[in-house]
């Protein structure tokens, strides 16, 4: 209606007034303590026909589309921010989670819902697969700058960065035998350990030759190297997509291999994936709020039988699927609560939730109605009690700093040097001594020190202290030498003032 009447010039008004209406709910989402993904998704369903009827948007086929795109990027950005040592230590726990606990929970969800309402047992199975994974981009907007367990942080996010691909496998299969009403899941087993291994395979070859492109090609101008990261996303997720594999896996296997990579212009390439990240899961929540007509969504029916499947999800299916993935695998109890607790809904299932729509099924609008109502559920019950839940069980390790000075990092490419970013730790061999006592290589000089958050200026006799960040100029050539110096490590007996309360992981 508002597009129709003012063409061109409404939408980019349109699309402004979106955004701004974003960024304000992203500013304000920590203050409330309501996850950001609820409020995008209410600025949706404000804008939307049911509301103030800015916008008529029914095609789920767009917002399916919109929606993948999205779950690219935000996967990309995930993976690029993730520590391979971090995702090793916690990598047979995460598959069994990614796994058999997605179908542990799809399980129970479908037998739920297949004797509880009025679904067949294969449609009730559909909604289950739906609504059995967690979702990437709750996961990581949740834990982000949250001083949550390093074990527990990893655990769930190598979860939810992988466990898509069983999701999409059990939704697409039901779907096929829904639509053609023979067959048999058990024929379509095998195609799940062939996506699996597709969308490995894949990812660790484009990760590979995606980090050897960005260090090995000159391009004219520095703008271009995050473009072209974000061009290797998209790419990886196609060309794994059209072989038969799984796409969102190698999407995230690819960004694990690309950051864990010695990369230049790697400050550039970060920020503006975290940036494109964020408008990425802006728009996504927008228009799947959009696709929501409140009047259908919040009746009684559809309330009393989302609440209901919500509460079985979190209280029974969750917490099950999590203590029988995890036997024999080192997690205490209070850590299996807690990762039962932290399995967050979100676009994800919203996503999966428009393909019966698409191919047009019979209860589709009744599963994606109450597959919403779960997510919405899931993230603010959980969502919003993430941290307070953590400090119960005592699972808060120490609290992440995030430096919000505003020194630019840069990578100079012609130049052949680079700006990097060091901070010191308690184990730090350079920490106690002078900046003249350390053997930095003679092409690397400290341009600044940010000691907390005030900007030192370094000389032979500044002393480097825990928790400095150091930003070094280095010449690419000397680059190795100073990461030697840089990480090498001296034990230190722990004070009772610093000691750090995740020593375990």
């Amino acid at each position: 209606m508002f597009l129709n009447s003012f063409g061109t010039n409404g939408f980019l008004l349109l699309a402004a007034f979106l955004l701004f209406s974003g960024i304000i709910v992203a500013k304000f989402s920590s203050r409330w303590g309501i996850p950001s993904l609820i409020l995008f998704i209410m600025v949706g369903m404000v804008t939307g026909s049911d509301g103030l009827g800015l916008v008529y948007f029914h095609d789920a086929g767009t917002a399916q589309i919109i929606g993948v795109f999205a779950l690219v990027i935000i996967l990309f950005e995930g993976g690029l921010h993730t520590k391979w040592a971090t995702v090793k230590s916690v990598a047979l726990p995460s598959l069994s989670l990614a796994t058999l606990g997605v179908l542990i929970t799809s399980l129970l969800i479908g037998f739920s819902a297949y004797f509880l309402f009025n679904f067949s047992l294969l449609e009730g199975m559909l909604l289950g697969a739906i609504v059995g994974s967690t979702d990437a981009a709750a996961v990581f907007a949740a834990l982000k700058e949250r001083n949550i367990k390093a074990k527990m942080g990893a655990t769930l996010e190598a979860e939810s960065g992988t466990n898509d691909p069983m999701a999409v496998f059990l939704t697409l299969s039901l779907i096929e035998l829904i639509a053609a009403n023979d067959g048999s899941i058990w024929t379509m087993i095998p195609t799940f350990f062939v996506q699996m291994g597709l969308g490995l395979l894949f990812g660790l070859a484009v990760g590979k030759i995606g980090s050897l492109s960005i260090n090995n090609i000159r391009l004219d101008s520095s703008a271009l190297y995050p473009i072209l990261s974000v061009a290797f996303a998209l790419i990886t997720y196609s060309i794994t997509a059209f072989a038969g594999g799984s796409g969102f896996l190698a999407v995230y296997v690819a960004a694990l291999v690309i950051g864990n990579s010695e990369l230049t212009y790697r400050y550039s390439i970060f920020q503006f994936n975290e940036g494109f990240a964020w408008m990425a899961q802006i728009l996504m929540f927008i228009i799947l709020g959009l696709l929501v007509y409140p009047g259908q969504l919040f009746t009684a029916e559809i309330m009393g039988n989302g609440f209901l499947l919500a509460f079985i999800l979190i209280i029974v299916a969750r917490p099950v699927a999590v203590f029988l993935s995890l036997i024999k695998m080192n997690y205490t109890v209070k850590e299996k609560i807690f990762i039962s607790w932290a399995g967050l809904r979100g676009a994800v299932p919203i996503v999966l939730a428009t393909f019966p729509i698409v191919e047009g099924l019979e209860a589709s609008r009744d599963i994606f109605n109450i597959v919403f109502f779960i997510v919405l559920s899931s993230a603010l019950v959980q969502g919003s009690t993430i941290s307070n839940f953590a400090n119960k069980l005592e699972l808060v390790g120490k609290k992440k700093d995030v430096p919000h000075h505003s020194i630019e990092l840069i990578s100079m490419g012609k130049a052949q040097a680079e700006m990097i970013q060091f901070q010191t730790n308690r184990e730090s061999a350079v920490v106690g001594k002078k900046l003249h006592e350390i053997s930095f290589p003679n092409r690397a000089n400290i341009s600044a020190i940010i000691r907390e958050n005030r900007v030192i200026t370094p000389y032979g006799e500044t002393e480097i202290k825990e928790g400095d960040f150091l930003y070094i100029l280095v010449e690419a050539a000397y680059k190795e030498r100073l990461k030697k110096v840089l990480e090498e490590r001296v034990p230190r007996p722990e004070t009772g003032v610093d000691r750090d309360t995740d020593k375990d992981d």
